[in-house]
């Protein structure tokens, strides 16, 4: 599959969508170069639902979400996938509108490997860090392999780390899975560090290839489809990644993060080469950990890199 990608612009906004019986998409308002046409939330279950990514704080977007309910139904459970900006805010907006109690795997940082824990406290300036949520904290904290029962269905969590710490997937049955922003339906997935972890990330992604789920109701763009097909892409995706930053390091001796950006990264909107850097320092960490490349000094996002 050369791209699996589907970029179709086109969303409702202000409404719900169904996409499965037991499953209603509310897209909020927030599109841009990061969001694609914004973050989608998901009303699960009949009746007494639960909403997985209430989004950002937005009046509008809670507004569509309390109007996309039936006659009699209500806000039973408030679950993030993640503590994001985009993701996690507009839960206390619709908990105080419904009462609700909130789920997540816990504050912003829980679960950092010690790795990246360690290269947090080193004081290195990594920059993505302004799109945390760190007000969030969850009513239940949801372990991985935990289940809530609500509105006739089943959500089980998933831990899966790589793009945040405390990331979780969600599991509604019948091979459908809310993946967050683990696997996207319109791009590959931002690995920050520390707080982004690559190992961690490729990690997850052989997890759920294993899984052989049917399809993924992502927190950005469309359902996936056929999800093995969209993990391989983008496991290929970041080994080819990896291969080019070997091969120009190979070619250069040394270089930083935003060099190798520059240099690899000529397929993308300019404005993502900022995320982009991130993610080139993420494969970099993981060739340090591996033995294959060293820092010149202490490791951080504007250090020089070079093979060993």
């Amino acid at each position: 599959m050369d791209d699996p990608f589907n970029r179709n612009p086109d969303v409702e906004y202000g409404g719900a969508v169904r996409l499965a019986p037991q499953v209603r998409r509310v897209t909020a308002p927030n599109p841009s170069p990061m969001t694609f046409t914004g973050t989608q939330s998901y009303i699960v279950g009949e009746g007494d639902v639960a909403v997985i990514d209430p989004g950002p704080v937005s009046p509008d977007h809670l507004k569509a979400l309390l109007g996309a309910l039936a006659p009699g139904e209500k806000v039973g459970a408030i679950l993030v996938t993640h503590t994001h900006i985009d993701h996690s805010p507009g839960a206390a907006a619709l908990k105080a509108a419904t009462g609700a109690p909130t789920y997540g795997f816990g504050r912003h940082g829980a679960g950092t490997s010690a790795m990246m824990a360690e290269l947090a406290a080193s004081g290195a300036a990594f920059g993505g860090g302004e799109g945390a949520d760190r007000d969030f904290t969850p009513d239940e904290t949801m372990a991985d392999g935990a289940a809530l029962d609500i509105g006739g269905a089943r959500l089980t969590a998933i831990h899966t780390p790589g793009h945040l710490s405390n990331h979780l997937a969600f599991e509604l049955g019948s091979g459908g899975v809310f993946t967050g922003d683990l696997v996207m339906g319109w791009a590959t997935t931002l690995v920050s560090p520390p707080e982004g972890d690559m190992a961690g990330f490729m990690a997850s992604m052989a997890r759920m290839a294993a899984r052989g789920d049917r399809v993924f109701w992502p927190g950005h763009g469309h359902p996936v489809d056929d999800p093995a097909a969209m993990i391989a892409h983008q496991v290929d995706h970041r080994r080819g990644r990896e291969a080019q930053i070997v091969a120009a390091l190979a070619a250069d001796g040394a270089a930083t993060p935003a060099a190798l950006t520059a240099a690899i990264y000529t397929d993308i909107d300019p404005r993502l080469h900022g995320a982009a850097a991130r993610n080139v320092f993420a494969h970099l960490l993981g060739l340090v950990a591996e033995g294959r490349a060293e820092a010149e000094g202490a490791i951080a996002p504007d250090a020089r890199y070079h093979l060993t």
